[in-house]
């Protein structure tokens, strides 16, 4: 290790529930510091606090203002910051609570009340000159999670589980060697313990896979902090419970948007019949492509219709045809050949509001027919004639460079 070297810990309300968990992560920083990492304490509310404010208020005024509702909420995060700075002060740190009404405040956001996104240029600037310098001076900033102050200077909040959001963009622009998020469980499991049987923790993710896990409902990490997560800097979700050093590391960057074409010699094939979600009829069908060397590479269904897209293969409308008309499982199957895929994918791709909607436009308005459409995690993919192929490929480049200057 480099003696110096900046480690962000976040501690989520789950783990700041009484005096006993406080000193325990007040002995986390201490010994963070001891190492000789310069640290940065992020801070969520104290347990069921955010929630206490959320209910009581809505219960005097159920059309509770989401700008004073901002305000309200961020009460949580700034008590917090300042019982765990007393906490940090008992283990002889030099440490300094950091909320919206200080001087150094770091994180700067839109207008976007209940879900805000911190703003790239003036939350660097002012991370740059605001916490650098005290970082320098060997202190160590407590700083609110969760909340923000936009340009304007009103509070805003960024969304449930916000308070990674704050520990990730800090870490990115302080060049932290790594951001830990301290929760109440020592690593990610590979499902939900209360829905399911026999879990196992995951040693590591790369940030794709924490994306794709994240944005489908487990509750680990706030997905949409990947966003500002660079690709040389760690994340690591570990618990008071464990080593700091342990737990689950999810390495590697997140792309941003892209548009690649990923297929080609695409036939769509749709089944009618009155049972088409039934799952012996789509384990017939896979298995038949599968025989006939094809594969198949992405699906939609409903009760009376099940459509295939499948890449390669030989007369793959014949020999499915055979196996589910044959067989009684379905009334009738078309197809259309000669498709590509076109996928539009990358960086929390669906926290951008109209996404499909500007994927979807340029080609209508160039009379580019689209086939088929699926969103899988944070990417869309899009079917449609090859001989339209680059053609569709030039328009989504030129329609989405305000997101990706790069294409």
């Amino acid at each position: 290790m480099k003696v110096h070297e900046i480690l962000i810990l976040k501690f989520g309300g789950s783990v700041l529930d009484d005096d006993a968990t406080i000193r325990k992560a007040s002995k986390m920083v201490k010994d963070a510091v001891d190492r000789g990492f310069r640290i940065v304490v992020v801070v969520s509310a104290l347990k069921g606090m955010t929630d206490n404010l959320l209910n009581l208020s809505k219960k005097l005024n159920p059309e509770v203002p989401l700008d004073l509702m901002d305000e309200i909420l961020a009460m949580g995060e700034k008590t917090s910051a300042r019982i765990f700075t007393n906490a940090l002060l008992a283990e002889a740190l030099n440490a300094i609570p950091i909320d919206t009404d200080s001087d150094c405040w770091p994180i700067i956001t839109n207008e976007n009340h209940g879900d805000a996104s911190p703003l790239d240029i003036p939350t660097r600037d002012r991370v740059e000159k605001g916490l650098r310098p005290m970082l320098d001076l060997s202190q160590i900033p407590v700083v609110c999670g969760f909340i923000g102050r936009s340009m304007s200077g009103s509070i805003t909040t960024m969304g449930r589980g916000g308070s990674d959001t704050t520990a990730v963009v800090l870490g990115n622009y302080l060049n932290a060697k790594e951001v830990i998020l301290v929760k109440d469980v020592s690593s990610v499991l590979s499902s939900d313990p209360s829905k399911v049987n026999g879990t196992v923790p995951i040693d590591e993710l790369d940030s794709e896979e924490a994306f794709a896990l994240a944005s489908g409902g487990a509750k680990f990490l706030h997905s949409k902090s990947l966003k500002y997560k660079p690709g040389h800097m760690r994340i690591r979700v570990s618990s008071l419970n464990n080593n700091p050093f342990s737990g689950t590391v999810i390495d590697g960057g997140t792309p941003d948007i892209k548009i690649v074409m990923m297929s080609e010699n695409i036939s769509k094939i749709t089944l009618i019949g009155p049972k088409m979600t039934d799952t012996e009829i789509l384990t017939h069908v896979i298995q038949t492509v599968k025989e006939n060397e094809g594969r198949v590479i992405s699906m939609s269904i409903d009760p009376k219709t099940a459509t295939f897209y499948i890449e390669g293969g030989m007369n793959m409308a014949d020999e499915i045809h055979s196996t589910v008309v044959g067989g009684k499982m379905a009334k009738a199957v078309s197809s259309f050949e000669g498709l590509s895929m076109l996928s539009v994918g990358g960086n929390a791709m669906e926290t951008i509001p109209g996404m499909i909607q500007r994927v979807a436009q340029p080609l209508a308005h160039a009379g580019i027919n689209i086939y088929g459409m699926t969103t899988i995690g944070s990417s869309i993919r899009l079917f449609i004639n090859t001989n339209d192929s680059q053609k569709a490929l030039d328009l989504l480049r030129k329609a989405l460079t305000m997101f990706n200057p790069e294409f």
